[in-house]
This record gives C-alpha cells, structure tokens and sequence, in this order.
C-alpha cells in the first residue's frame, strides 16, 4: 500500500489545532515532517473474515478459543454473523524516525507523532475500502478495538496471533499492551445478513471518555 498524502487538519487536530493553522513556520514544519514520515513508512494491513457466535461471556470466534468479553463487544456485533478482523501498521520505519526525533528535534517528533496518528487512521480506511470490494454482506457495522468499552485491550495478543500478524507483516504486541510498531491498529468490522445498529459509535462506548483530551477541547479523537 502506498500512503497518501496525509490529512493536515486531522493532524492538527491531534496537536490541539482543531481550526488548522495559517502560521507560516508550522505550515513549513508540517511539509517537512510529512516528507520524513512518508519516506520512512510502509504501511501494510491483514484481514481474515470469521464466524462468530455469542455466549454467557461474550462473543466467540469460531475456529479458535477467543472471546471478546464483555458488554461492549456483544452490543457492537449484535445481529451479526461474522467479524472481519484487521489489523494495519505503519511499520517499524516510523519508530526509528520517531526515536531519532525525540533525541535531535523534540518539536518535530511531536508533529511526526500527530501525522503519523493521522496516517494510521487513513491506512485504515483505505483497507476497509479495499477489504469491502471483496467481502460482501447486506450491512456492517464500524471498526471497533481492544480497549474500547469494556473490552480488555490484552486481547490485542490473540488477535495479533490468530491472524499471524507478526510472521506476515512484523507486527506484534508487549506484555505492556503496547503494539509494535507502535503506530498500529487492531480492529474487527461485524458482518451480518440483516440490520445493524450503527448508532453507539462515539464518546459513550469508549472507556476514555472520562479522561480523553479531545472531549475536554471539545472535540472528538475520530472514532
């Protein structure tokens, strides 16, 4: 996959900016910043479609012994069938850049980090694009991660490993949660044959809502 140019404002976003920026010196760091970060990137995405089925403790895929536990995962998939799981990274070229940065140009690896929040998000779309061309259903839900809602975000590890994410694309998770690459999702879409309910996406399914610096601006972090 080849990264498109990155979208300014939802980086700015990401630095406080939420209405963008005519100052010249910043506008010039951004070119700058965005020229290092589309060198060192390669963003690559997995995807594998599952059956589930729903019990006492949450949702299972089938063909393995995962559960997403909880409330949260139950209502994002109800009337749903099967999941598309995805995960999607910028790969290991934006950690090294990030590292070097923080040692020489502090300000820049603050901007190369909010470009980079803003690159992972557009790499997941595009999948999700291309994803859909292939896998069909009458109605889908949205993305949705570990650690939204009541689901433990140490599920990532299962389903890093059930898709083989780190033998295929080098991506995997620590005992800390932390993936690595650090700028790296991992996601589910539920499929279904009938109608989903699309309307909880937002602040009041995710379990930052009390504490997310986007919701105290008065914004929202895109999810």
């Amino acid at each position: 996959m080849i990264l498109q140019p990155i979208d300014r404002n939802e980086a700015l976003r990401y630095l406080g900016c939420k209405d963008g920026t005519d100052n010249e010196q910043m506008l010039a760091m951004l070119d700058s910043c965005e020229k290092q970060l589309l060198k060192a990137a390669s963003p690559k995405y997995l995807y594998a479609v599952y059956p589930i089925s729903f019990t006492d403790d949450g949702v299972r895929i089938s063909d393995s012994n995962i559960i997403l536990k909880g409330n949260s995962a139950a209502a994002h998939l109800k009337n749903c069938d099967r999941i598309v799981l995805m995960c999607a990274t910028l790969g290991q070229g934006v950690d090294v850049l990030l590292r070097h940065l923080q040692v020489s140009d502090m300000a820049s690896a603050v901007i190369v980090d909010s470009l980079a929040g803003a690159a992972i998000e557009q790499v997941c779309n595009r999948a999700e694009t291309e994803i859909f061309e292939k896998v069909h259903s009458n109605s889908r839900t949205w993305r949705y991660s570990p650690g939204y809602g009541d689901l433990p975000l140490d599920i990532q590890f299962d389903l890093l490993t059930l898709l083989q994410a780190q033998k295929r694309i080098g991506l995997t998770v620590m005992n800390s949660n932390m993936m690595v690459p650090t700028k790296s999702v991992t996601a589910f879409i539920g499929l279904s044959e009938g109608e989903v309910d699309r309307s909880t996406r937002g602040c009041e399914s995710c379990n930052m809502k009390d504490r997310c610096k986007f919701r105290k601006s008065g914004g929202h972090c895109g999810n």
